[in-house]
């Protein structure tokens, strides 16, 4: 089988260019990946979500389906399945502006296309889970760095939706990022706003932030 050559890591301090820029780029690149690097970025990246010991005793977990050439976290789903794991997809919630809600993701879902072109759950008053019922959150990053300083499209959906982890922090839930190995970049700042993880997962490694 031949190698599949992925894009190579940022070596450029993000300092030297904005926000904007540097999250430009990154999309750009996980863009052009091929459906065969897609799928065998998913693959790597079950293997390590399965052996990850913060998932292994979560029973409820929130992910997202994959949009703009985002690692697909499906294969590990598809797998977690047979485990009894119940899944949950993030939907925008229609009065809280800003935030996220997260409802049960199965067969036989039927999904509707948001105003970012994003698949989702209807919203559901009652059929839905609270943020701090879950025990982990799967959520993609477009940049990160080891320490884990992360980019994400900039909404701050997630940080909105899980502030209240720094206040009651015996409440939340395992945060973790999900990016290809080649959104790394050598620093990016922590901004106030910015909700701790507890990992980053990658198809290559898991970068261990607390």
């Amino acid at each position: 089988m031949s190698q599949i050559i992925a894009p190579q890591p940022f070596e450029e301090h993000p300092d030297k260019r904005s926000r904007s820029t540097l999250r430009k780029e990154l999309r750009r690149k996980r863009r052009s990946l091929t459906p065969e690097q897609q799928q065998q970025a998913a693959d790597n990246l079950a293997l390590n979500l399965l052996g990850n010991p913060d998932l292994h005793r979560a029973r409820h977990i929130a992910l997202y389906l994959p949009n703009d050439g985002e690692i697909d976290p499906q294969t590990y789903l598809s797998v977690a399945r047979r485990k009894g794991i119940q899944f949950y997809l993030p939907v925008l919630h229609p009065i809280h502006h800003g935030r996220l809600v997260f409802s049960p993701y199965h067969d036989g879902v039927q999904l509707i296309i948001n105003r970012f072109g994003i698949p989702e759950p209807p919203f559901h008053k009652g059929l839905k889970r609270p943020p701090w019922a879950l025990d982990a959150v799967l959520f993609p990053l477009v940049g990160f760095d080891e320490s884990g300083g992360r980019l994400g499209m900039g909404g701050g959906f997630y940080d909105r939706t899980f502030a209240f982890t720094r206040l009651r922090p015996r409440l939340a839930p395992k945060l973790i990022g999900l990016a290809h190995d080649f959104q790394k970049v050598p620093e990016l700042p922590i901004e106030p706003w910015d909700v701790p993880l507890h990992s980053i997962i990658t198809d290559r490694r898991c970068y261990r932030v607390r």
